[in-house]
């Protein structure tokens, strides 16, 4: 019975989300008072229990998205997210385009949300198409696959961020081992299968009249290496952090720095001061200016913080209305890998709902027992949640039509790119998880 509500609950989400368009905030929060109700929680211990639920999500994801926003943005106004595209090109030259904007990809959407990411880099696959032979698709698939990778594996980003604090992992542990099995599905997807008929074939084109964001000068510009080291301050900052919990002693010293120095608001908001000075000030930004803009650059994630925290309501209602102990006991007599289990209910509901912030958070708070079983690994767990979240992407999630319509592109081809390379990319973090968990 207490997992037979849990299953209306999750219906009636849909239904929400997909029929009556609800906000995923709305819409979560109806869920869980409509969950904690039916399983005989008192009102106000329903209440209650969400408030604690949003309260614990939140306590350092708020920091984590909100700086990460205001980093994008400062990367986004000064051209040096522009500045490493154009490079990489350079280097890589117009034959191995695909790797060059794979790379660049892959480097700012480790920081950079998809869609900002998406909009900083679209005008520079334009620029590409337009003044070479290169197809637009061509220049174009790997550079959306690349900030999709990032988006599903690896912190900072608000899924697996989210995930790794339900499940008490590690976050700088997250993002080695997310890396580790994010490169090669990159390779796969963005380089391999962009080679397919499937994806040479699709028609697409520059969309006329539509205003691009503004493209740099090279004066206007700054260095690459200025660009790149900027970028990368939050990733090596957690990233040796991790390295040093394995190398050093527990009793070292040292450890208290790293873990507070590799804390990834902490990491984000040094990067975020790192760039006010090099990015904003140093190239004549005035500090009213640079507010202003991280300002914007919050305000477009708050709808992102509010649902994450609503995704975390849910869990804690499941958790107090005794559902979780109610699923660890059916779950500890079934034969299944845990790591199945967390990436098949969250494919499902990411296929269902769309927003893989919404499903993840979801099916988070369902499979958050099964770490209690034993013999699991919390990262391997977030990554698993994670990878299922990312799965065929179609006509209910907005990036889909970000992708459709910046590649100017008829439904049917948007649906054989952009739906099938989610789903390989799902796979391929599934396939990276199994292996892994034979190691570790």
């Amino acid at each position: 019975m207490p997992l037979l509500i849990v299953l209306i609950g999750i219906i009636v989400l849909l239904i929400l989300m997909i029929h009556f368009k609800i906000n995923g905030l709305i819409s979560l929060i109806v869920v869980s008072l409509f969950v904690g109700i039916m399983e005989g929680m008192p009102i106000l211990k329903v209440t209650k229990s969400i408030y604690n639920g949003v309260g614990g999500q939140l306590s350092s994801i708020a920091l984590i998205v909100a700086f990460g926003a205001m980093f994008s943005k400062m990367l986004d106004e000064c051209g040096a997210g522009q500045r490493i595209a154009m490079t990489l090109v350079q280097k890589f030259g117009l034959k191995r385009i695909q790797w060059a904007m794979m790379i660049t990809a892959f480097i700012l959407g480790i920081t950079m949300f998809y869609e900002p990411a998406f909009v900083l880099l679209i005008p520079i696959v334009y620029s590409i198409s337009s003044k070479t032979k290169v197809p637009l698709i061509v220049a174009g698939f790997p550079m959306s696959v690349g900030l999709s990778v990032t988006q599903c594996f690896l912190p900072p980003h608000p899924g697996p961020t989210a995930v790794a604090n339900m499940y008490n992992a590690s976050v700088g542990k997250t993002l080695l081992l997310g890396i580790i099995i994010a490169i090669p599905a990159a390779l796969i997807v963005g380089i391999l299968f962009s080679k397919t008929k499937l994806v040479r074939n699709a028609k697409c084109s520059i969309p006329e009249g539509l205003t691009a964001e503004r493209v740099f000068s090279d004066e206007e510009m700054p260095s690459f290496s200025s660009s790149l080291s900027i970028a990368l301050v939050p990733v090596v900052l957690m990233a040796f952090n991790t390295f040093a919990e394995i190398i050093l002693p527990k009793t070292s010293k040292i450890l208290v720095y790293t873990a507070f120095f590799g804390d990834a608001p902490i990491a984000l908001l040094i990067a975020v001061l790192i760039s006010m000075i090099v990015l904003g000030i140093r190239r004549g930004k005035d500090s009213d200016e640079i507010m202003k803009s991280f300002s914007e650059g919050v305000k477009s994630v708050a709808m992102i913080i509010l649902i994450i925290g609503a995704g975390g309501a849910f869990k804690q209602v499941i958790v107090d209305a005794g559902v979780a102990n109610y699923i660890k006991n059916i779950v500890g007599s079934l034969n299944v890998s845990p790591l199945i289990l967390a990436w098949s209910i969250a494919a499902t509901l990411r296929i269902c709902i769309g927003s893989a912030t919404v499903s993840v958070n979801a099916a988070a708070g369902i499979v958050l027992p099964l770490l209690s079983l034993g013999n699991v690994n919390p990262e391997l767990m977030v990554l698993a949640t994670a990878s299922g979240s990312c799965i065929c992407s179609h006509v209910n999630d907005p990036g889909f039509w970000m992708f459709k319509e910046y590649f100017n592109m008829p439904l049917s081809d948007a649906f054989r790119t952009r739906s099938t390379y989610t789903t390989i990319l799902s796979l391929c973090g599934l396939a990276g998880v199994l292996i892994l968990n034979i190691f570790i």
